[in-house]
């Protein structure tokens, strides 16, 4: 019988006694994994005549995509939003720390700063694989600052800025740069903003409408120009109204153009929004939502004041306010609370929980041929989860990268 060195030297593990997120359902399958992809085992049985070199008995747990947080401020005493002489180790704290939290790709996430904060911040933020030194960075996301000022929630007013008779050469002299950035949050109903959503669609940037008062032909009007995702759903927007539901009239509109999927963040924190409003949101367009964790500095830490870009704020159990304020700013949850208070709130399927951290967000960025998913040839980027959905083990291109310890317990 030929070896499987026929095709390649790299060993082939085979992950045993588990239960596979595949086709949006749990299936009792073994995952195959060789050179950090996810293999096809008819391919490796029939054509190479091929077999494990390793097994790993995986004790029944579940084994779900990694984790994709598109909305990340900070963490862990790092913010995003500040520039500092060791941002990049900054940024490399966050991206090991949150493995722990099954998170294996994410957004850094930027509010609305003065020019000169994007100037320095976004050349230091390069799209990178992840690994044993953390999560993998897929580009930064920009929140602001060409955002409302009637709803701008814990942005800074005197940094707002809206698009004069440059457009787009604006939003470049902003940012300095649009290299590494993956997603831009902007508001819709600003001026000459449609020219500067068909600018950033065409250059593969996401765009998403938040911290807005868009009405919902505004909001109708922007994704027919090309955006793709909603900011943090029901937070820094106008309410529902049944009249003009605004921009949450996005999720049962008919005027979204045919093949295309508007997404929507939601905050599934407990405290961002009413399990009511998350269980409307989930029944109304279930495909369409993804969790995001709008984590700041403060996550992981004791509470206390802590920052967010140009502010102070103050954690309050998981309350976080602009210091001095009821201004909410942010969230300290971490995505794998995120999942189960997701999945309490709404009874959905452990499979649509899961889903709505890993395959969507993926879909929205359109890397869902990589990440996301356990298909085969697709990263194998995973988790091992217990019944609870807490994470035993984070896994990136095969490789675990982080392991619960048992041996305190």
């Amino acid at each position: 019988m030929p070896s499987n060195k026929s095709v390649s030297d790299a060993p082939i593990v085979q992950f045993t006694n588990c239960r596979i997120l595949r086709d949006h359902q749990l299936q009792r399958e073994d995952l195959w994994v060789r050179e950090g992809k996810i293999l096809n085992p008819e391919k490796l049985f029939f054509e190479e005549k091929g077999s494990a070199d390793v097994q790993l008995d995986c004790k029944d747990s579940i084994i779900t995509p990694g984790f994709i947080d598109v909305q990340i401020n900070g963490g862990f005493g790092v913010d995003f939003s500040l520039a500092t002489d060791d941002f990049k180790s900054g940024i490399d704290l966050v991206s090991q720390k949150i493995l722990s939290h099954g998170v294996t790709s994410f957004c850094p996430t930027l509010v609305t700063s003065p020019p000169s904060l994007y100037h320095q911040v976004l050349p230091q933020i390069s799209v990178r694989n992840g690994g044993a030194h953390g999560a993998g960075i897929l580009g930064a996301h920009l929140e602001g600052p060409f955002i409302s000022k009637e709803k701008k929630g814990a942005h800074p007013e005197h940094c707002l800025r809206t698009f004069e008779a440059g457009a787009f050469q604006d939003l470049l002299a902003t940012y300095g740069s649009l290299d590494c950035v993956q997603i831009v949050t902007l508001a819709p109903e600003l001026r000459r903003s449609s020219e500067v959503i068909r600018e950033l669609t065409k250059r593969g940037i996401c765009v998403s409408l938040g911290h807005s008062v868009a009405n919902l032909s505004q909001a109708e009007e922007a994704v027919q120009h090309g955006a793709t995702f909603i900011t943090h759903l029901f937070n820094a927007m106008l309410p529902f109204h049944h009249r003009d539901p605004g921009i949450v009239g996005l999720l049962t509109s008919d005027k979204i153009p045919a093949g295309r999927r508007v997404f929507y963040g939601m905050i599934s924190d407990g405290i961002h929004t009413n399990p009511a409003a998350l269980r409307i949101a989930h029944r109304a367009h279930p495909k369409g939502l993804v969790l995001v964790t709008d984590a700041i500095a403060g996550m992981g830490l004791a509470p206390g004041r802590h920052t967010l870009g140009q502010q102070v704020v103050e954690i309050d159990g998981l309350n976080t306010y602009i210091a001095g304020t009821k201004t909410l700013s942010g969230s300290v949850a971490t995505m794998d609370t995120c999942v189960r208070h997701f999945q309490e709130a709404t009874g959905c399927s452990v499979e649509t929980a899961l889903e709505a951290a890993s395959l969507h967000p993926a879909q929205l960025l359109g890397i869902e041929h990589k990440k996301g998913t356990l298909n085969y040839d697709s990263d194998a980027d995973f988790l091992l989860l217990n019944d609870s959905l807490y994470v035993q083990a984070t896994y990136i291109a095969g490789e675990e990268v982080w392991q619960q310890d048992v041996s305190g317990m």
